[in-house]
């Protein structure tokens, strides 16, 4: 059995959600002084790999500490999708039907290949990371759903489109014009404002948030490392996502792994 790290590093170079505090760290102790090299840090919870718990969206939904622990390992299909996925794009269920059998209950990865653009991928570009990153087309809310899936992500700062998020609606109003630059775009590709409109109405605001955590389908946003390994796409294996048992946590950064091949005859 061989282990894939599906995670991004994180630390105070790491880009962040717009509008929410960044990663802080100092040292509080350091050896020659102390003895001991001891670290404090601070934080939001939605920066690097993270797994974002119902209680993110739905005020008495579950915390991470609330997640059974069988959902958080198991079966499951890394699905490559990078050979349709471009600035704005969007994924569907078509497109990973076509490439992988999902079943249910299955834990579920989407590689779009938007991880290079990270800030340490292969080639980062935080604008392009933050506001042009594929997002959910909204048939994929009900076919989760259907799939009776509890755990789901993908390399991108966000599992919902930038055209239903502030990324597309409002960020840098009437200062850098960000949301303005990113309309543009998705005008340009979904067929002009009528055609954004139909494809990302108001009522879908925030989308994969608010339609699916409900039902206790949640997400993984950031995933990376060994993600685009050859070995892995459109594959099924053992996935596993552990975050720290966070009581009353609302999110909780996570190491997402994959296990391919057979588990060891004796342990």
């Amino acid at each position: 059995m061989k282990v894939y790290d599906l995670s991004q590093p994180l630390n105070q170079e790491c880009s962040f959600w717009p509008y929410y505090p960044p990663f802080e760290v100092k040292y509080i102790k350091r050896k020659a002084e102390h003895g001991v090299n001891a670290q404090y840090i601070q934080t939001s919870n939605h920066m690097g790999t993270h797994l974002d718990a119902p209680r993110h969206f739905v005020t008495g939904g579950r915390t991470i500490d609330e997640i059974p622990v069988e959902w958080l390992c198991g079966p499951g299909v890394i699905v490559d999708l990078r050979d349709e996925m471009h600035d704005l794009a969007v994924y569907t269920p078509e497109m990973i039907e076509r490439r992988v059998t999902v079943k249910p209950g299955d834990i579920l990865f989407l590689n779009t290949g938007w991880g290079r653009y990270g800030q340490f991928g292969e080639e980062p570009d935080e604008e392009r990371y933050i506001h042009m990153h594929p997002g959910a087309h909204p048939d994929l809310v009900p076919w989760l759903l259907e799939k009776k899936i509890h755990i789901w992500g993908m390399d991108c700062i966000s599992t919902d489109h930038p055209m239903n998020l502030p990324i597309g609606r409002f960020l840098g109003k009437g200062m850098q014009g960000h949301c303005d630059r990113v309309r543009a775009k998705a005008e340009a590709l979904f067929g002009g404002p009528e055609g954004v409109a139909k494809l990302f109405p108001d009522s879908a605001y925030q989308l994969t948030h608010n339609a699916l955590f409900p039902h206790d389908c949640m997400h993984v946003e950031n995933l990376g490392g060994d993600l685009d390994a050859a070995e892995l796409q459109n594959k099924r294996m053992v996935l596993g996502v552990f975050p720290w048992k966070f009581r009353g946590g609302e999110a909780a950064f996570c190491r997402a792994v994959a296990f391919q091949g057979a588990w060891p005859a004796e342990v």
